[in-house]
C-alpha cells in the first residue's frame, strides 16, 4: 500500500471516528439533559405543592388563633401582631413560590442545549458522510480540496447553528420585573 493511500485511509478513519464517537457522546449528553429536566420538574412541583400546603396550614392556624383571640378578648396589639406575622409568612411563602420560577429559565437553557446537540450531531453526521466518500486512491491535492470542502461545510453549519441559538434566556415577572440571563 502506498504512503498516499495509507494517509488517505487514516484521514478517512479519523473523520469517521470523530463523527461516530461524537454522535455517541452527544446521545449520552442528550439523555442526561432529558433526565435532568424531568428531575427538575418533579422537584419544582413538589416544592410548589409543599409551599402552598404550608401557606394553607398557616392560614388555617391564623383563623383558629383569631377565633381564640376573639373569644378571650385578646388585646388589640396582640391580635395585630398575630395578623402581621401571618402576613409575613404569606409573603415569604409567595416569595419562595415566585423564586421557583427559575425553572422557566432552566428549561430555556436545556431546550437551547438540546437544539445545539441536535445541530452538532448533524454537523458530525455530515462529516462522517462526507468522509465516507473519500476514495483510498485520492491524491494529496484532491484530498486537500475535499477536506477543505468538509471544513467549509462544517464551519457554515456551525455558524448557522450559533446564530440561530444565540438568544438571551428571559424570565418575565420574577419578583419585581424582567430578568435576562446571558
Amino acid at each position: 500500500m502506498t504512503a498516499n493511500k495509507t494517509s488517505t485511509l487514516h484521514i478517512k478513519e479519523l473523520l469517521s471516528g470523530v463523527s461516530e464517537h461524537g454522535s455517541r457522546h452527544l446521545n449520552e449528553v442528550e439523555t442526561d439533559l432529558v433526565q435532568t429536566n424531568i428531575l427538575l420538574q418533579e422537584a419544582i412541583d413538589k416544592l410548589s405543592a409543599s409551599f402552598m400546603a404550608i401557606h394553607e396550614a398557616v392560614s388555617a392556624q391564623q383563623q383558629t388563633v383569631q377565633a381564640l383571640a376573639a373569644q378571650c378578648k385578646a388585646p388589640a396589639e396582640l391580635v395585630s401582631a398575630l395578623q402581621s406575622q401571618a402576613e409575613q409568612v404569606g409573603l415569604h411563602v409567595n416569595a419562595a413560590v415566585t423564586g421557583l420560577q427559575f425553572q422557566d429559565m432552566t428549561n430555556q437553557l436545556i431546550s437551547r442545549t438540546m437544539r445545539r446537540i441536535g445541530g452538532l450531531r448533524e454537523v458530525l453526521s455530515d462529516v462522517g458522510a462526507d468522509s465516507g466518500g473519500i476514495p483510498a486512491e485520492m491524491d494529496h491535492a484532491a484530498l486537500a480540496a475535499r477536506l477543505e470542502r468538509i471544513r467549509d461545510a462544517m464551519h457554515a453549519k456551525s455558524s448557522a447553528l450559533e446564530s440561530e441559538l444565540w438568544k438571551a434566556v428571559c424570565q418575565t415577572h420574577m419578583e419585581s420585573g424582567d430578568i435576562e440571563l446571558f
